[in-house]
């Protein structure tokens, strides 16, 4: 038998224990390829495939659908299914021969338990992001009524902050694509792959379909939400919060931690208000520097680590169809193509690679402090803007900024502080064609290529705003990637920096209780304190988080 451990099932494939009578396992079939051009329904195709299980399936569940275009264009799905059926034992005796089919046992969730810890106060959660929004989902799901503090607006607030500064280049700290409802991912392509395997992913994908977010994240290879359907989401999820006893307060920075011996006895709340608490998952997100310094300054536990940095590249939508499909995406009822490209440089042993492809999408401003140029990538669930975009970033590390935890920090505000000053100080970006960037000649300027980013960009030297081992190892990775893709080196193609925030730039140490070891009842969660990677990945730490803090504690009073 095929135990599953990680395949993110969750309740949707709940059975019952060993021993019971009621317990049905299904059948699992993989590698299932079928043309994307086939429209008959997936049962007939099923038991075309199969004819010994006709008669017998009972429900098929698509759990993944991946695209294979690697004989364009004769482009396939591959589908893994779960296919519950009659009599189990005996249709299997059928399909013993075959090596794509399968019995197999789900494993779902462990069950939440609570200690018996008293609380005197609330839990309190320090950010509103994937990590900060499913542990207060959680603790106010099991009744722990937590009080989310979040330094930035509500979604509907800071979507007229952001539009207003991408429009008019009017910057608010507080309140951008990096701080408010949501975190950062709210402004995104609103990816939810990830590389974590659990149980609990599943769980969590359900409620998100459940609060707006389309069914299909439950089975594609690559889901994703967009970011106008994630700010409808988060809302959604805040408002279930509520309705569960928990408070989400908005405009709300945690300024401050109260200690005495070594563990937490509440907040400061905007430099003045005090809440009482023993209890602080922190979920700050990786932008949150100010936060950073106030927790090292704290004696919460930290150390550098690496991340990445470079630009952001541009090209019309179509050369990315037609270098993956071979056709134009829609004529087979696929959507926008993507890319993953990795370079490995053997001159300096560093690695670069694409992050956040974002298809059908655009470049967006994201600074979180006055004075620095940080851009990011961003689509709409329809991913129809006819740009791909994408991060192409080079490794960096303690070696090359230092190994205090506030290092990365530093480095990074250098560079973003050289990308504003470059485009003249008013949030508008250094910008360069591929053409200009490699010194070839002559070259096309920014203003005879694509770009999408807003306020606006500057013709600029990008050797200028990001270090030497970095740009030396994008001009060597771009020629590269140009023979994989046509036309991706084109010297006409605009690129956008500077790209810092690829992840947390340090790391907050936890116990195996998820507890900072020098201030008790804090507990790191998420991307901000090096965690996790993503959407995804920063809502199961978040989830988990919420989990182990209740085995601890009973409900409060």
């Amino acid at each position: 038998r095929d135990r599953l451990r990680s395949r993110g099932l969750g309740d949707v494939y709940k059975r019952q224990s060993e021993g019971s009578q009621n317990r049905k396992d299904m059948i699992r079939i993989i590698n299932l390829r079928v043309a994307v051009t086939v429209k008959s329904d997936i049962k007939d195709i099923v038991e075309k495939k199969y004819p010994q299980l006709r008669g017998a399936i009972e429900t098929i569940h698509v759990v993944r659908r991946a695209v294979d275009a690697r004989k364009k264009p004769n482009i396939v799905f591959v589908y893994t299914l779960f296919v519950e059926v009659h009599n189990e034992a005996q249709i299997m005796k059928k399909l013993s021969k075959q090596k794509d089919v399968s019995v197999f046992t789900a494993e779902d969730p462990e069950p939440i338990v609570y200690g018996n810890v008293p609380l005197a106060h609330r839990p309190v959660v320090m950010g509103f992001g994937p990590a900060g929004m499913l542990a207060a989902f959680y603790l106010a799901r099991e009744g722990y009524r937590p009080i989310v503090f979040e330094r930035g607006q509500d979604v509907d607030t800071r979507s007229e902050d952001v539009e207003t500064f991408w429009k008019e280049g009017v910057f608010k700290p507080e309140s951008n694509v990096q701080f408010g409802e949501g975190g950062a991912g709210t402004f995104s392509d609103g990816k939810l792959t990830t590389r974590v395997t659990h149980p609990r992913l599943h769980e969590i994908s359900k409620y998100f379909v459940e609060f707006g977010a389309p069914e299909e994240i439950l089975y594609k290879h690559k889901p994703h939400v967009g970011t106008d359907k994630l700010r409808t989401m988060v809302k959604a999820m805040r408002e279930r919060i509520i309705e569960w006893g928990g408070e989400v307060r908005f405009g709300a920075k945690i300024t401050d931690l109260f200690i005495e011996n070594d563990r937490i006895v509440g907040v400061e709340i905007n430099g003045s208000e005090r809440i009482d608490t023993t209890v602080v998952l922190s979920g700050v997100g990786h932008s949150a520097r100010d936060t950073y310094e106030m927790l090292h300054k704290r004696n919460v536990e930290m150390t550098a680590k690496p991340f990445a940095i470079g630009v952001r590249i541009e090209h019309d939508q179509v050369v990315i169809d037609e270098s993956q499909y071979g056709v134009e995406p829609s004529s087979l009822g696929l959507g926008a193509a993507e890319y993953s490209l990795v370079y490995h440089d053997k001159e300096t042993g560093r690695t670069a690679y694409s992050f956040c492809m974002c298809p059908g999408g655009q470049v967006v401003a994201s600074a979180s402090e006055n004075g620095g140029v940080v851009v990011n990538g961003m689509s709409l669930y329809a991913r129809d803007s006819g740009v791909a975009n994408s991060a192409i970033v080079v490794n960096v590390g303690p070696d090359d900024f230092g190994t205090h935890p506030l290092d990365g920090v530093a480095f990074q505000r250098e560079w973003e502080r050289k990308a504003y000053e470059l485009g003249g100080s008013n949030f508008h970006a250094p910008a360069q064609t591929v053409g200009q960037f490699l010194g070839l000649s002559p070259a096309p300027s920014v203003q005879d290529s694509t770009y999408s980013y807003e306020p606006g960009v500057v013709n600029c030297d990008l050797h200028d705003c990001l270090p030497p081992f970095v740009t030396s190892v994008l001009e060597r990775a771009l020629p590269y990637w140009g023979r994989r893709i046509r036309g991706f080196d084109d010297p006409a193609v605009c690129m956008t920096g500077v790209e810092t925030r690829t992840s947390a730039p340090l790391r907050m140490g936890r116990n195996e209780e998820r507890v900072s070891p020098t201030v008790g009842g804090f507990y790191p969660m998420g991307e901000g304190a090096g965690y996790a990677g993503g959407i995804m990945s920063a809502a199961l730490d978040g989830a988990e988080t919420a989990i182990l803090c209740m085995a601890k504690y009973a409900k409060p009073n």
